[in-house]
């Protein structure tokens, strides 16, 4: 199987900029953002961090929120957070170069094992198998396994098939073509088998089974949650703005003073509550008014956010405010930004 992947890889492969020269930081830049990120979306996140961070050492120099807002609208901060910490950690510690060991390369913060044998194996011939969404696929639908992929069974039994068809003459090449044969052949949706170059090794195809396969036990219930941004502007003209704690959803990013709800809420109670927030007199806050009369919807792993922006005017001074210009500049989460990009600034009417 290993020669057929390779072959048909060497034909078929996309021109990925990471995949031109074996360089550690770029592999490993594109592998961290294409952790839950499909790679168009990704490419151009890899373009810019590769343009405004060219080396680890620079990665490593800037700030967090320079970081955070460069990759603002891929989700999942953590990542980037990781990244960060892990371009300090090579910068400081180990002059910039990265472990060339399955072990080293493990010991970073925010690489597992996928990432680790990735880098190991592409940039130094190190025989680790990758097993990712795309090898799920390949695998389970080849050798018609049908052991969930997200259980603890599934996981170790799939890794042990991924190393034993692993080309231990060239691992690198052949980890990125079974992860390129599942993002262009055998896809999700509608695979075309008749022109796939394993379909006459293929049990889920002889079987009818190509649909069914791979098995994955959906765990994850999810909720919907109202999300009442308040955009508030004072005399100053300045926007509250504050920051998230490091913990949950958006760790580190700015945002609008926030209301959860569990249902959808009027003026009267968004009003009492700001009140509340600001611990100022009834009266303080003047025309306030709903932006958005539906919801904007917005999808997390976890969660259904429905969200709403309120916007008013406050007399007197707001706790922490920026001019309604600098509002671009901080990283926020990305329905704020679509909020930012889309409203018109307003300035209070006398």
């Amino acid at each position: 199987m290993d020669k057929i992947l390779v072959t048909w890889y060497l034909e078929n492969k996309r021109d990925l900029p990471w995949r031109q020269a074996k360089v550690p930081y770029q592999v490993w830049l594109s592998e961290i953002i294409l952790q839950q990120t499909q790679v168009v979306q990704g490419l151009p996140y890899y373009n810019k961090f590769v343009s405004a961070f060219p080396s680890v050492h620079d990665l490593a120099k800037a700030s967090e929120q320079e970081v955070l807002k460069l990759w603002q609208g891929l989700g999942y901060y953590s990542r980037a957070r990781n990244l960060h910490h892990t371009a300090r950690q090579l910068s400081e510690n180990h002059n910039g170069i990265f472990p060339q060991t399955f072990e080293g390369l493990l010991s970073l913060k925010g690489v597992g094992v996928y990432t680790a044998s990735a880098i190991a194996s592409i940039c130094f011939d190190v025989p680790k198998a990758v097993v990712d969404g795309n090898v799920y696929r390949v695998l389970s639908r080849v050798f018609g396994l049908d052991l969930p992929i997200n259980e603890t069974a599934g996981i170790k039994r799939f890794q042990e098939l991924a190393d034993q068809q692993l080309a231990l003459d060239d691992p690198g090449t052949y980890n990125q073509a079974i992860m390129e044969f599942g993002a262009l052949q055998c896809v999700p949706k509608n695979p075309n088998c008749e022109k796939c170059p394993l379909v006459n090794h293929c049990v889920a195809y002889t079987t009818g089974s190509v649909h069914g396969l791979p098995v994955s036990i959906k765990k994850i219930k999810v909720k919907t949650e109202f999300y009442n941004f308040l955009v508030l502007q004072d005399h100053t003209g300045g926007i509250w703005m504050r920051r998230r704690s490091d913990q949950g959803i958006w760790p580190n990013l700015y945002e609008f003073p926030l209301i959860e709800t569990a249902e959808a809420v009027d003026q009267e109670y968004i009003l009492t509550q700001a009140h509340a927030m600001l611990e100022v007199s009834d009266n303080s806050i003047q025309a306030l008014e709903q932006y958005n009369a539906v919801p904007w919807a917005h999808r997390l792993t976890h969660k259904k956010l429905m969200v709403v922006f309120w916007l008013g005017f406050v007399e007197g001074t707001l706790p922490k405010s920026y001019p309604v210009a600098a509002l671009e500049g901080l990283a926020v989460p990305a329905i704020i930004a679509r909020f930012i990009s889309k409203a018109v600034p307003f300035t209070r009417q006398n």
